[in-house]
């Protein structure tokens, strides 16, 4: 009795686990996410107020402008242009998202991660070096170089990164398993937190000069 009672209470342990691994399944055909949450009728479902349904319309469902390049002089030499749920309502509850990623020659999509989300990625126009590093304690490196028409996905929540390898602009187009995955650019989050990290504390986990820490902190 007892060793059934185990293998029951780790089975549902091991299925919670699972379910919580994505965005909550919706419990209803769409939840129109509200801006203004004034409206009365709102009903509150995965941390956005639902627009009365009898009022949603086609347009909430259409977003447009995907097409047009981002803006890639910056330091890094990318844009990312995000289609989730801040951006198109229609999204809430869903489970799924998308960006536009436009890359300059020899830009990048500097080393972060989604902390909410799987990404599968596909290459529409250039050539990309992409790869991503598994947990500890193996941090295990996998690359690979993407031309047009290439996909490759990176498992939810590990370090991941692209790099426009080519002479020309390319263009890739991300899809995330959550309606907004979250990105944390690790050298933002590390040197440009808010307030910062005591360099002291950077300097040993980095094992860098004192100096070039606040340096860093200094340019994020």
């Amino acid at each position: 009795m007892t060793k059934a009672y185990l293998v029951t209470v780790a089975l549902f342990a091991l299925a919670f686990s699972l379910a919580s691994a994505s965005d909550p399944a919706p419990l209803q055909d769409f939840c129109v996410a509200l801006k203004d949450y004034s409206d009365k009728s709102a009903v509150f479902v995965n941390g956005k107020f639902c627009k009365d349904p009898k009022l949603v319309t086609a347009g909430d469902f259409y977003f447009d402008g995907l097409n047009i390049p981002g803006n890639t002089y910056n330091k890094v030499g990318s844009n990312v242009t995000n289609v989730n749920v801040e951006t198109f309502p229609g999204l809430n509850t869903l489970g799924i998202s998308l960006a536009r990623i436009d890359f300059a020659p020899y830009g990048q999509n500097p080393p972060h991660t989604h902390p909410r989300g799987t990404e599968i990625l596909v290459v529409l126009e250039g050539t990309l070096f992409v790869g991503f590093v598994t947990s500890n304690t193996d941090n295990r490196l996998f690359t690979k170089t993407l031309n047009k028409g290439d996909v490759f996905v990176f498992p939810v929540g590990l370090i991941h990164f692209q790099v426009n390898v080519g002479k020309t602009n390319a263009i890739a187009i991300s899809g995330l398993s959550s309606q907004n995955a979250g990105a944390i650019t690790i050298a933002n989050a590390v040197f440009g937190s808010n307030p910062p990290i005591n360099p002291d504390i950077l300097t040993k986990a980095f094992q860098l000069d004192k100096k070039v820490v606040e340096y860093l902190q200094k340019e994020f």
